[in-house]
């Protein structure tokens, strides 16, 4: 592995590397915060992608370019006097080091579960930090994880069930509740029940340390596994996919999954 002096070479290239491409190319003379942030949201969605896959090739090569964008909007702030690489560093270490009392000061905490006890806490007393609970949840994110987040920040301040098996309860009232619009066609009260439903569920994932995220993602890759398999035998067969039966697609699904049983 690299010593830190590399580390430090390594960084100190990358850096010389920004200032050549802002003062030379044209493309990236003219980019701003604006112009970049789609192509930030398309380079972490990347990033997860390989991560999902346990892809460490392209976790390095994703990781360079979420770094590119870190150090290029530096440079665009830098060259208004905003900030530069160095106070994102700096205001960086600052946070992680007010946030690990236990590590830099005088605070004690042996395990993970006592850490995250006070994180809200201690986020909160920092200048300029967030004055509501909730507040620090960003409107951006995707819906299911800032279901997460926002349940997650209410469970340490001590909103959360006295036993985790007490959230079956709210899933099963909550599913009967969608039944029930269901059945009366309301299709408002239906999306508000769905949307209720599936609130409890993450809570339930949340509560018996699941990643319903990434949960979700396996399910999408089994199932696109699975029906491409389908659709491979409905080639292969010299069927139009859309001509198959439902009982045909059924049984090469079947066959799909017994593989990856057995596999």
């Amino acid at each position: 592995m690299n010593t830190i002096e590399d580390k430090l070479k390594a960084f100190q290239r990358l850096l010389d590397v920004m200032d050549e491409l802002r003062l030379k190319c044209p493309w990236d003379k003219k980019q701003t915060f604006e112009s970049l942030r789609a192509n930030t949201i398309e380079e972490t969605y990347e990033l997860c992608d390989a991560i999902m896959k346990k892809d460490m090739k392209e976790i390095r090569k994703e990781l360079g370019d979420v770094l590119l964008h870190i150090v290029f909007y530096s440079k665009i702030a830098s060259e208004t006097e905003e900030f530069d690489i160095a106070d994102v560093c700096n205001s960086l270490c600052d946070k992680l080091i007010f946030r690990h009392p236990h590590v830099f000061g005088e605070g004690a905490a042996k395990t993970a579960g006592e850490v995250e006890q006070t994180w809200e806490q201690i986020k909160r007393k920092e200048k300029d930090g967030n004055k509501m609970v909730l507040s620090g949840v960003p409107d951006a994110l995707p819906a299911l994880i800032k279901a997460y987040r926002i349940q997650d920040k209410a469970r340490n301040v001590g909103f959360d069930w006295h036993e985790k098996e007490q959230v079956w309860d709210k899933v099963k009232e909550e599913l009967n509740e969608l039944q029930e619009e269901v059945s009366n066609q309301d299709a408002e009260k239906m999306e508000e029940e769905f949307g209720d439903l599936m609130f409890s569920m993450i809570n339930a994932a949340r509560l018996y340390k699941i990643n319903p995220e990434n949960a979700l993602e396996k399910c999408n890759q089994k199932f696109i596994r699975r029906f491409n398999y389908v659709e491979q035998k409905s080639i292969e067969n010299g069927i139009d996919l859309k001509d198959m039966s439902l009982e045909q697609m059924d049984h090469y699904w079947n066959e799909a999954k017994a593989k990856e049983h057995k596999a």
